[in-house]
């Protein structure tokens, strides 16, 4: 039986409708921006010192699970360096002309985002090659045996990649950055000043131990968390005619979203239960989990993978995805010929 994921709640990437949210909540200065300390740290020294030199920012490139700030810290750059931020993916490139028309139209100092990098088609990644490194534009004019190259120069830009692959990026594109930085979980207490200030942004009064239990089932994620803030809003403002948010309530709310103690939706419990009762335990490869699901094996390695690999309650392995003794312990599910352990309240 297919299982249909509720994408609203936990899924760290964005969704349909949310970034006129996300831009409302996005932090503008670095000053602004809570936690990543050691990124906003570097990045205040680099950014200074290309401003007191006169010089454009060296290319960026940020990488890490989805929802962690690579766009919000692309704006900063932007913000912080008084340029104008030109922003693209790599899905939406997908001729050599389309990146081509895009640098020709740089300005001196210009940020250019290109999120999902490492999805460039490799025809346009090669024209990416002498621009990001000499800030030169390899075109042909004509075809056949009468083409002939030019090289045109451009303007001295800045280029900010963030990828949830990194991986997937080819040796010469990333060599290419002159600093690449990975983005981390943020721990619960940054995730608390993230949704404090959302809070006072979005115009709603919410009790700190609220704050507390939402950050704490927000998966790390300050995405997640700004969007569970937004639907304990909306259950506020439904329930308790647009009352505060109250640590009840809260948890009422978090309920409702099947969102349990551990931060893990249905969708994640689904997957833990199928290896654990379906393959006891595994390993088993990730095309069949996928198929045992009714899910596609990408959301599954992109989307719901790296927060349980991070929590300890999957490992991939060689042979396939394996449930930890973590995730045996956190639904009560003993190892073969051992005592069954008291689940966690789910």
């Amino acid at each position: 039986m297919t299982l249909e994921r509720d994408e609203g709640a936990l899924a760290g990437a964005l969704q349909t409708g949310e970034a006129p949210y996300e831009e409302a909540l996005r932090p503008r200065t670095l000053d602004e921006m809570i936690g990543q300390d050691r990124v906003r740290e570097n990045l205040s020294v680099f950014i200074r010192a290309a401003r007191e030199r006169g010089e454009t920012l060296d290319h960026l490139l940020f990488h890490g699970p989805p929802g962690l700030g690579k766009t919000s810290l692309a704006s900063v750059i932007a913000h912080e360096m008084n340029a104008p931020l030109r922003t693209t993916s790599g899905p939406a490139i997908e001729r050599a002309g389309d990146l081509a028309a895009l640098l020709s139209n740089l300005e001196r100092g210009d940020v250019l985002f290109i999120d999902e990098i490492h999805r460039l088609p490799a025809v346009v990644e090669e024209i990416l090659y002498p621009a990001m490194e000499d800030f030169q534009l390899d075109i042909m004019i004509g075809q056949g045996p009468g083409a002939q190259s030019m090289r045109l120069d451009l303007p001295r830009f800045t280029l900010v990649g963030a990828t949830t692959r990194a991986g997937l990026l080819t040796s010469p594109l990333r060599d290419r950055f002159g600093w690449i930085a990975r983005l981390e979980y943020y721990p619960s207490q940054d995730l608390e000043r993230i949704l404090e200030r959302s809070a006072r942004v979005l115009g709603v009064e919410v009790e700190a131990p609220a704050l507390t239990e939402v950050a704490r089932r927000s998966r790390g994620t300050p995405r997640v968390a700004n969007r569970l803030l937004r639907r304990i809003r909306d259950f506020a403002h439904v329930e308790q005619s647009g009352a505060g948010v109250d640590c009840s309530l809260a948890r009422y709310a978090l309920e409702r979203l099947d969102v349990d103690d551990g931060g893990l939706d249905r969708f994640d419990r689904s997957v833990l239960l199928t290896l654990l009762q379906k393959f006891d335990g595994g390993p088993v490869g990730l095309e069949t989990l996928a198929a045992a699901l009714g899910e596609d094996k990408g959301t599954l390695e992109d989307v719901v993978e790296p927060y349980l690999i991070h929590q300890g309650f999957l490992a991939r392995t060689p042979r396939g995805r394996v449930a930890t003794r973590l995730a045996r312990e956190y639904f009560g599910i003993p190892l073969p010929g051992a005592a069954p352990t008291q689940p966690k309240l789910l």
